[in-house]
């Protein structure tokens, strides 16, 4: 299968960080984050994750050209402190703690409206996680001015969370039979205060280049990679789409959802029928291959997905297939339990006003992990 991710110069199977693994301090080979023993306590894991906000920041980046608001900075705060927030609950663990790190083209950004832009994202942020019973500490950062070496910008955020040891997920106790719950990644949820078109923070470089007009990269040289095809699509950033509810450009900076309230409320609720949490972001769909062990994923009963993929799928004319593998195709996360739990889990989700529903269930596999989905635009497998 010919990758379109990968002839932007994107690898969403991120080949070469093998090369890490036996460098790890790692106490749980197959979880979904790596788990410290805290060297003075044996009984807590330590957990220091970090993502960023991928390439999302060029499509703030290109608002705030075009329209001289800065205020589409402020999303990227969201975008990458959600991005860690939650991956660690997918091991059960508590944020503590996050620092930033933000880098960006001096020559090409105004530095006040930009950090002023970001600060207030954080603010807002902490203040909805707090709110659902989330508190998390933000410990400042750092900024770099980097015009020689960034054409526009970099949103980055480290988190510190722990856990007991005895409470991490592993993904070792996912067995065949298991159920796997699917929450949407599109719509709006009870602490949300706009409908999410439901992309988040993955498949960016694959959806900006199919979706925007090449005009954009004429006019700003620093938007793409020099000397190759880019920007191949008919959509301006106002372009309003009537399926998808919002504009090209709305659409494509959309938040990435937080979870941690909804799955912190499911750990305290249901927490011995959970045998494996994932987030959906590098990877989409394929992301699950990554947790448990010998397990086969059987996903036969996906929703349909938001209209943003579609719209991204036909205007590149990217394989469903390769959909599947760059983006979370409106599932954002998903639980794999117990079936004695599901029914409590969707009452907890659905509480939140976020939509739910059993998107498969596990078998057992010979070997390493495998997916297979079958949707109405075909039946496909990844290992």
């Amino acid at each position: 299968m010919l990758s379109k991710y990968r002839d932007l110069g994107v690898d969403v199977k991120k080949t070469g960080i093998e090369n890490f693994r036996e460098g790890l301090d790692n106490l749980f080979p197959g979880a979904f984050c790596v788990v410290q023993k805290d060297p003075e306590d044996d009984s807590t894991g330590l957990i220091l994750h970090t993502d960023s906000a991928g390439s999302k920041p060029i499509q703030a980046y290109l608002m705030y050209k075009e329209t001289g608001d800065p205020s589409y900075f402020s999303g990227l705060a969201q975008d990458a402190l959600a991005m860690n927030v939650n991956d660690v609950l997918c091991v059960a663990a508590e944020p503590v703690s996050f620092v930033d790190y933000i880098a960006f083209n001096t020559l090409n950004i105004d530095r006040i409206q930009l950090l002023g832009s970001i600060a207030k994202g954080f603010t807002e942020s902490k203040q909805t996680l707090n709110n659902e019973g989330i508190p998390i500490l933000f410990g400042g950062g750092e900024t770099a001015d980097l015009p020689d070496l960034l054409r526009t910008l970099d949103v980055c955020v480290t988190l510190f969370a722990r856990a007991p040891i005895q409470n991490i997920i592993t993904g070792k106790k996912i067995i065949s039979g298991d159920k796997i719950i699917g929450l949407r990644s599109g719509g709006t949820l009870r602490y949300e205060k706009s409908v999410n078109s439901g992309i988040m923070s993955n498949g960016h470089t694959l959806a900006r280049n199919c979706l925007l007009n090449a005009n954009y990269v004429k006019k700003y040289p620093e938007l793409s990679y020099p000397n190759r095809e880019r920007f191949t699509g008919e959509y301006y950033i106002d372009t309003f789409i009537d399926d998808v509810g919002m504009t090209v450009g709305e659409a494509l900076l959309s938040p990435t959802r937080f979870y941690a309230p909804i799955i912190s409320k499911v750990l305290e609720n249901c927490y011995d029928g959970i045998h494996g949490l994932v987030h959906n972001t590098g990877g989409g769909q394929t992301k699950c291959l990554r947790t448990g062990t010998g397990i086969k994923y059987i996903k036969n009963k996906l929703p349909e997905p938001d209209p943003i993929f579609s719209l991204i799928q036909q205007a590149g004319k990217v394989e469903w297939k390769e959909m599947y593998q760059d983006f979370n195709m409106g599932v954002g996360f998903e639980i794999v339990s117990d079936q004695s739990y599901v029914d409590k889990i969707l009452g907890i989700a659905e509480s939140f006003k976020l939509e739910a529903q059993v998107i498969g269930h596990c078998e057992k596999s010979l070997g390493d992990n495998k997916l297979e989905i079958k949707s109405e635009y075909g039946k496909f497998g990844y290992n």
